[in-house]
């Protein structure tokens, strides 16, 4: 298959140390954890030996089968401890009649048919592999032919085919299904998604499954599968983004009516794998079923590419956090009344014809100087945290007989009409009327305002936030508040609500994606006493006086942890502790204990 080929179908090779993440916690653990249990009780040895052969597995996305080679590799090898706390060497005369353990006990699913026959043979040659330790620990030749039984490998799509009918009975569901965004879908994983998300007569339909990720189809079937086996247990890698963002209310809030418990999960690491070019992605694993098991684990990670904490948890949420289950949904208004509006940036629409960078400003006021009046700096994203010159042509309280003057500006309004026109969406084909307006305005028009950038790295601990004059124009990759306070300020830019961001927000590549909706409305503001208010304007106007110290600096300089200013981080600090006070939160000052926290603060405030 080639590399085209792989990345269309989201296959990602996988490396033997991430697959023992996702099979040690399932199943593993607790099966070594027995055995040692049991000492040298051969009676209870035979049994708990007879039910290791009941045991079945199944990977409805089995690839060339890394899943099931592995989980049979380490069965056999928990089998051959067995046998050799019960049987002495010298009785091993039949040892054929005392390997109770078979390919036979696998089962999986593959789109593509090389694939599904490489994992077949792969099990069969691990088999022949794990008879040779036999043989060579017992000293008695032991082998398997003829070939007599195999594992089950359909050739099929996984989301147009009944689990049941390949594996009756699975033990554990296990693998990583297709890494495959919302955005990268083809035709027939759209109608897949479709069948799985509207067509699942176990669960009931879900509205908004297109902003899912492909992934998100397979936890919806298994959950399907094991509401026929409620024995069953799941666990799959899969894209982070299953649990940032909107995706969460729309894949587990269903889940989780459905009754699915998360026993273990590892929050997001480094997918690394043993591809020639490593096609790593940030991943979560998610062990679950309808059942809540005794113990959870929660294998969080301080470096995405080193090794887990491995943490108890009293109840494992959809965010991956030791909390109650609760789900945060897209809201149009604040969840707490007294935070002002959030909405996101102005809109031009213009092909990029009422912007201008420095060089085509300064030609333009050149050639029309009349024009520099309707020349105000604009900003996106990029511009706002690094300081990047940039501007608009915001004609908004132009007059007809000011732009005749203007043949240039004018050139640059007619080229917007064209743009317009050539739409193919039938409400910005009605703004080539109107062409030296942005399509959507929604600007202040007095004071100042307080900007985010709604794309910000992951390195940051605290994403820029900052006042604006209402004579700086931003797009929409902007989110802005315009009735905002110093107050609000010192709020937003506190470690408290980047935590909850870190968590609520989706992810793009190695950036957060903030959202009003999601994060900003649903953010559990606290409800301070007015000294608490005053002494939060009080650090907050410090922060931004430590900014002021340093004017040629721009906001990704400032607050880069390597060349944060010592001055701006001891005010953050002391906001910090400000805004603390006001929850009368009392926590750690890591990101888990501080969500936990806001968990219950929201679950309160709904």
């Amino acid at each position: 298959m080639s590399e085209t080929e792989r990345r269309n179908l989201g296959a990602h090779y996988t490396s033997e140390e991430n697959i023992l993440k996702l099979i040690k916690p399932l199943f593993l653990d607790a099966l070594w954890t027995e055995f040692h249990k049991l000492g040298n009780n051969k009676a209870k040895l035979n049994t708990f030996h007879h039910r290791l052969a009941q045991l079945t597995f199944f990977d409805p996305a089995c690839g060339c089968g890394n899943f099931l080679v592995i989980a049979y590799r380490e069965l056999r090898q928990l089998e051959l401890a067995i046998l050799e706390k019960v049987h002495k060497k010298a009785q091993l005369l039949e040892i054929d009649t005392l390997i109770k353990l078979d390919v036979n006990q696998c089962y999986g699913i593959e789109l593509e048919e090389f694939p599904a026959q490489i994992a077949q043979v792969a099990l069969w040659l691990t088999d022949h592999q794990m008879n040779q330790q036999v043989s060579a620990m017992f000293g008695v030749y032991f082998v398997r032919i003829p070939l007599k039984t195999s594992a089950t490998i359909v050739h099929a799509n996984a989301l147009q085919t009944d689990w049941r009918n390949v594996c009756p009975h699975a033990s554990f569901i296990i693998g990583n299904p297709p890494f495959i965004g919302k955005n990268f879908r083809n035709l027939q994983q759209n109608a897949d998604l479709a069948k799985v998300f509207t067509h699942t007569p176990q669960l009931p339909a879900v509205k908004l499954y297109k902003s899912l990720d492909f992934v998100c189809a397979w936890h919806y079937t298994a959950t399907a599968y094991m509401k026929t086996h409620p024995a069953t247990q799941t666990a799959f890698v899969s894209t982070n983004s299953i649990v940032q963002g909107e995706q969460v209310a729309i894949l587990w809030q269903p889940l989780l009516d459905a009754g699915v418990y998360i026993n273990f999960a590892h929050r997001t690491f480094s997918w690394s794998n043993e591809a020639k070019n490593n096609a790593a992605v940030h991943v979560v694993i998610i062990g679950f079923s309808l059942f809540s098991v005794p113990s959870k684990t929660l294998f969080i990670y301080a470096d995405i590419k080193e090794k887990p904490q491995a943490l108890s948890a009293t109840n494992i949420n959809p965010y991956l956090f030791d909390a109650p289950n609760v789900i945060v949904n897209a809201r149009k208004n604040p969840l707490c009344l007294a935070a002002p509006i959030m909405t996101r940036g102005s809109q031009a629409t213009d092909g990029g014809y009422l912007l201008l960078n420095q060089q085509e400003k300064d030609d333009l006021v050149k050639s029309e100087p009349q024009a520099e009046q309707y020349i105000q700096p604009f900003l996106m994203g990029d511009e706002f945290i690094n300081n990047i010159p940039r501007y608009c042509l915001w004609l908004v309280d132009c007059l007809p007989s000011e732009l005749k003057k203007m043949p240039e500006v004018l050139k640059r309004i007619e080229a917007v009409k064209s743009v317009r026109l050539a739409s193919s969406k039938a409400a910005t084909r009605e703004w080539a009327n109107k062409p030296m307006l942005f399509t959507e305005t929604r600007q202040p028009t007095q004071g100042h305002y307080l900007a985010l950038p709604r794309v910000s790295s992951e390195h940051r601990q605290y994403v820029p936030v900052g006042f604006l004059p209402y004579t700086h124009i931003v797009g929409d990759k902007l989110q802005i508040i315009p009735d905002a306070t110093v107050y609000h300020f010192g709020v937003m830019t506190s470690i408290m609500h980047n935590a909850w961001m870190r968590v609520t927000c989706r992810r793009l590549g190695g950036s957060y994606s903030y959202s009003a909706k999601i994060v900003y409305n649903n953010f559990p503001w606290p409800t301070p006493t007015p000294k608490q208010t005053a002494i939060i304007e009080t650090a907050a106007q410090s922060v931004l006086n430590a900014r002021a110290q340093f004017p040629n600096a721009s906001l990704a300089d400032l607050y880069d942890p390597r060349t944060m200013p010592l001055i701006l981080t001891k005010g953050h600090i002391k906001l910090d502790k400000a805004v603390d006070a006001a929850y009368c939160y009392q926590g750690g000052n890591e990101d888990s204990e501080r969500v936990t926290f806001l968990f219950k603060c929201y679950d309160s405030w709904r």
